[in-house]
């Protein structure tokens, strides 16, 4: 029985996204503490807020705000993963790996949205 946004496996997915991110993140180049290095904690990290807040509103309206922002999360993690790979900052390997698990979790997601027609 679901009783918590954590009980949700979307979340749980995401959840991994961020551990798994900010593991990457902290081989990153030091000057890219405020850059790239924070623009993906926040965004990986905006994926598991907005499925929380998503979860504790009222009416299917607002789940579906939330969840469209947690959409446009999702691509906005897997753009930065490019440009990390594409930087260097991660091997190729864990582009896949950190991709895969992104897709994961984005797959969930439009389960979610598919009901609200989005």
């Amino acid at each position: 029985m679901i009783t918590s946004f954590t009980d949700l496996r979307v979340w749980q997915e995401g959840y991994g996204v961020v551990l798994s991110i900010h593991d990457a993140c902290s081989r990153f180049p030091k000057e890219e503490l405020y850059g790239l290095t924070s623009q993906l904690k926040r965004a990986s990290a905006s994926i598991t807020s907005n499925i929380a807040e998503g979860f504790s509103s009222s009416s299917a309206k607002d789940n579906k705000h939330f969840w469209i922002i947690t959409d446009g999360s999702c691509y906005e993690v897997k753009n930065q993963l490019i440009i990390a790979k594409d930087l260097q900052f991660i091997t190729k390997l864990e582009y896949k790996e950190l991709l895969h698990k992104a897709n994961s979790t984005h797959k969930l997601l439009h389960g979610l949205l598919r009901p609200h027609n989005v």
